[in-house]
């Protein structure tokens, strides 16, 4: 006796859902190490983003960041068919290993100083215009001030605030117990909030915000 149309139809539906589950960063890995490419292309798609926007925030320079952000997936590769699933999440390595990097060279770069005042490109003088210009200039506040915070309050900061992270997995990127990262939090957006202050009222920011 043949299915009815609807029931085949489920069917196929299931049995492709089956046959295609989206795959685990750890068998991603374990592929590429096997000498998939195709698995690499898919790593990269989903961490590189992420772990760029923490790098761009931490160094307060895009082209380090992608620099960070590259070397960190290299290092992923090389260490790929000794992987241990077990040990670490892959979002959870990288962050690690962007994070070790920055702090790296800006340990290198102590002597030079971060241009936080960069001419920005002329705007069009569109209606909406001077949201857009309030909002860059918010956001140019909000990256300097990051950019005078101790680098490990800034590193929790932009982990907890910025990327959404939680206390436990951000300890874990740092080394560090939770306790330590939730005063390092606390401690880093008190130092945002009066890097700001002088500025709250002509820039638009709430109370909440920083």
């Amino acid at each position: 006796m043949n299915d009815s149309p609807n029931i085949a139809t489920a069917r196929a539906v299931r049995d492709s859902s089956r046959a295609d589950p989206v795959p685990s960063d750890d068998v991603l890995l374990a592929q590429f190490a096997r000498g998939d490419d195709r698995a690499a292309k898919e790593l990269a798609a989903r961490h590189l983003p992420r772990v760029l926007s923490v790098a761009v925030r931490v160094l307060g320079d895009r082209a380090e960041a992608e620099d960070v952000a590259q070397e960190a997936l290299l290092r992923l590769w090389r260490i790929a068919p000794d992987w241990e699933p077990d040990r670490a999440k892959v979002s959870t390595w990288l962050y690690r290993v962007a994070m070790n990097l920055c702090i790296d060279r800006k340990r290198r770069a102590r002597g030079g100083t971060v241009d936080i005042d960069a001419v920005p490109e002329p705007m069009d003088p569109a209606p909406g215009a001077p949201e857009a210009m309030q909002a860059k200039a918010r956001q140019a506040a909000l990256d300097a001030a990051l950019q005078a915070l101790p680098d490990r309050q800034r590193q929790a900061v932009v982990l907890r605030h910025i990327e959404g992270l939680a206390n436990p997995q951000i300890a874990e990127i740092m080394g560090l117990g939770v306790e330590a990262v939730e005063s390092l939090t606390a401690r880093g957006k008190r130092g945002l909030k009066a890097a700001l202050a002088g500025r709250r009222g002509e820039l638009g920011f709430d109370d909440d915000q920083a």
